[in-house]
């Protein structure tokens, strides 16, 4: 535990960077994010009943979603472990918890810490200006929570208005909506250097292999870990480029 030494122009940030208002803040949105996975597997279990699906094919389903989630939890992890330094592990647990997006976090604090002359981790980085960059952070997450409670309500009211009118629409909306996201984050990958360009293929490669394999050899489980397959290949890969 860090002694609570607070100087604002100090370049020690643990004694503010470890408050334990900051810890238990992180505990609590922990709970929030476990206690909402427990009441969604409920829910899971009730819809997938009233669809008329069976156990097997609901824990199907969930354990497709996990393995999904690894790729993107770990390039989060990684990330998150590098903020280490520059938030602190409260903070940082707090941030990746709620929005989960590094590279907003950084971009906030970033400019916030630009409006007092200083620069993140640098020498000018004082308990002051962390304590800047961390109310950008927080106060960027809460605007864009408050956005979806207000903007979900209206959307879903505009989905059951455009269901009435042609079902159609709003089974191809949200999938071309997904595809265009996905092709426009990774065309943007490929542009920053041919490594990254050979990791896109490559996964793509083995996602492809692992659909074929799923559907011609009669191997079920390849639809649920395809994607951690395709992202450990891809990462292997990218290694091997990269390493000296």
């Amino acid at each position: 535990m860090h002694p609570a030494v607070i100087d604002p122009n100090s370049t020690d940030i643990a004694p503010v960077a470890f408050q334990p208002v900051l810890w238990l803040a992180a505990a609590g949105v922990f709970a929030v994010i476990i206690l909402q996975s427990v009441i969604y597997l409920r829910a899971i279990r009730k819809a997938g009943a009233a669809a008329h699906l069976t156990d097997q094919q609901v824990g199907r389903a969930v354990r497709a979603g996990a393995v999904a989630a690894i790729g993107p939890s770990l390039a989060v992890a990684l990330v998150a472990v590098s903020l280490l330094p520059l938030f602190g592990t409260p903070a940082v647990l707090t941030r990746i918890g709620l929005v989960g997006s590094a590279a907003f976090d950084v971009a906030a604090a970033g400019l916030a810490a630009g409006t007092q002359g200083a620069q993140l981790g640098g020498p000018t980085y004082t308990q002051k200006v962390f304590a800047i960059g961390f109310a950008a952070m927080t106060l960027g997450g809460l605007l864009w929570m408050v956005s979806a409670l207000v903007l979900t309500p209206i959307l879903a009211r505009g989905d059951k208005a455009l269901r009435k009118v042609n079902p159609a629409v709003m089974t191809v909306v949200p999938a071309a909506a997904l595809l265009a996201a996905f092709f426009t984050l990774a065309f943007a990958e490929t542009l920053k250097s041919p490594v990254h360009l050979v990791t896109l293929l490559v996964s793509a490669a083995v996602m492809g292999l692992c659909l074929l394999g799923a559907k011609y050899l009669k191997k079920p489980w390849l639809h649920e870990w395809g994607l951690g397959i395709a992202i450990v290949v891809a990462l292997a890969v990218a290694y091997s480029m990269t390493a000296k």
